[in-house]
Parts: C-alpha cells; structure tokens; sequence
C-alpha cells in the first residue's frame, strides 16, 4: 500500500486506458489542461452516481476554469459505458481493474462495512496543476457537495 499523497506533491505520472479502449497518458494530458481525477467504489451505486453527477452538473465550470475531469474505478469498461450513457456524464472513465492507479494515489486501502474488513477503493480526489503539482487532495471525500468544495478551494 502506497502512503497517502499531499497538497503540493508531485502527481504519480500514468499510462491508463480509458472506456473506449483508448490510453491516456497523464504528463500527455497536463499539457493542454489541469487535470481533475476522482477515483470512486463502483459504477451506478448511490454514492457513486451522487459524485459523477455532482461533476457532470459543474463540468462546464471546471472544463472554463481549465480542468478536465477524468473518473476511476475498478469496473469494466462495459459497465462504464451503461454509466456514462444512463447519466449523461461528459467527461472520461478510466478502467483499472487491476487496481494499478488506485495503489498509485494510495486510494486502494482497507475498507470496514458492517464489520467486515476487505481491501477496496477509498473516494477520492486530486487536482493535479499542468506543472504536475497536486492542487488539491481529498482522501475519504463525501459524495455529495465535494465538487463545490474543490471549485472554491482552487479559486480561493
């Protein structure tokens, strides 16, 4: 398990592959924007949907401030398809079923629900600056108004 990532760290370099087959790289991606990535649990669970929808709601804002906005979840890219389409989220998935990216960022961590200890994926978000910097860490964040909170601490 990698240790948790802090405000002003350099942002852990990537080659991912997004829903439609594609790679991305992101030291590619800083070049024409700051880049927001959130990583969450699973595609069209409630808290799940709350985020990508909270993101897909100030996408236009973020995408003028100059982020663009990428998720990241263990789920394959069958499943983010069906995500993406049933709530029209504008913005790209990234698949990482092997859990490479998430131990990365230090997002794949053990988790306790109902007394039981698994090792799963902790909601998170980083802004990472075109210099490759990181803007912004949420580890844990809460699904619901975290976009808002992100928005304010960048432009403050």
């Amino acid at each position: 398990m990698k240790t948790e990532l802090s405000k002003g760290d350099i942002a852990p370099d990537f080659t991912a592959i997004l829903t439609d087959g594609s790679e991305v790289i992101l030291s590619e991606m800083l070049k024409e924007s700051g880049v927001i990535l959130y990583f969450y649990p699973r595609d069209s669970t409630p808290g799940c949907t709350t985020q990508a929808c909270d993101f897909r709601d100030n996408f236009d804002s973020l995408k003028e401030a100059g982020w663009r906005v990428i998720g990241v979840s263990k789920d394959s890219a069958k499943s983010h398809t069906k995500f993406i389409d049933k709530y029209g989220l504008p913005f790209d998935l990234i698949v990482d079923s092997e859990t490479e990216l998430h131990q990365l960022y230090g997002t794949w961590a053990e988790k306790k629900l109902y007394g039981r200890v698994f090792l799963g994926s902790l909601r998170s978000t980083f802004a990472i600056n075109q210099d490759g910097t990181l803007a912004w860490v949420g580890y844990k964040v809460k699904a619901k108004g975290h976009v808002e909170r992100i928005m304010n601490d960048l432009n403050s």
